[in-house]
């Protein structure tokens, strides 16, 4: 691991950092801010996904997120959405390729070498922050916006760490929207396969028992891309 920058932010300390991860086949590089706490003893972690188009400066340099973490002593993990540099996959258009992981594990040959998110997150990142950084691995939530809300609901379903997952305007059924299906298609070979990432179908089945948050608004131009109505 290396770090690119700390920062004093909050009492705390807002560090970028990257890494080598087997999963993405390349370096990956993820923001983590650490409070006070941490000195002393392992704190709490929330990881924070985001959504299509971002990198893990997102809500690390937009949300005011660390004031929050800080007054309540945990840290956050904000990783990035993809794998990214030369010689990895990606698609002129801004839903599909880089910036646009959709946080599974890639089967069709031509995304599979580095397109495996749900790997990353959940083995190479982890191994990495618990090696590296005072944090608690028994005490772990998850939250994300929009892409990275379904990462948060799906990835919450498919592991029993997280203590409760949350999402702001999640993308409810992926494998119904164009906010899934061609994504799907692409790193799965079809919508239909997409459906073991897919949050209504993974409620439907009853794999998600962490205590769950969605906040979404309906009234504007994504509504019927979040498929809000489908996991309700």
């Amino acid at each position: 691991m290396e770090t690119v920058s700390e920062n004093r932010a909050f009492g705390g300390t807002q560090g970028v950092y990257t890494h080598a991860s087997e999963a993405t086949g390349g370096e990956m590089t993820f923001g983590l801010f650490l409070p006070d706490e941490a000195r002393f003893g392992p704190v709490p972690l929330l990881w924070y996904l985001s959504g299509l188009t971002c990198t893990h400066e997102n809500a690390m340099v937009k949300a005011g997120a660390q004031a929050h973490a800080a007054a309540h002593g945990i840290a956050v993990v904000f990783p990035d959405t993809s794998p990214r540099g030369e010689g990895v996959a990606d698609d002129e258009a801004y839903a599909l390729g880089q910036g646009a992981g959709f946080y599974i594990d890639a089967t069709d040959a031509a995304w599979a070498p580095h397109f495996n998110m749900e790997t990353y997150i959940l083995s190479d990142l982890t191994k990495t922050l618990f090696a590296e950084f005072s944090l608690d691995s028994e005490a772990q939530s998850i939250t994300g916006h929009s892409m990275g809300g379904h990462g948060a609901l799906t990835l919450a379903a498919k592991d029993g760490r997280f203590k409760s997952v949350s999402a702001f305007s999640p993308i409810c059924h992926p494998s119904k929207s164009d906010w899934g299906k061609k994504q799907f298609e692409a790193y799965l070979g079809s919508a239909k396969a997409g459906e073991a990432h897919d949050a209504t179908h993974l409620v439907r089945e009853g794999a998600l028992e962490a205590p769950v948050l969605i906040d979404t608004g309906t009234d504007d131009q994504f509504a019927e891309l979040l498929k809000t109505e489908y996991l309700a």
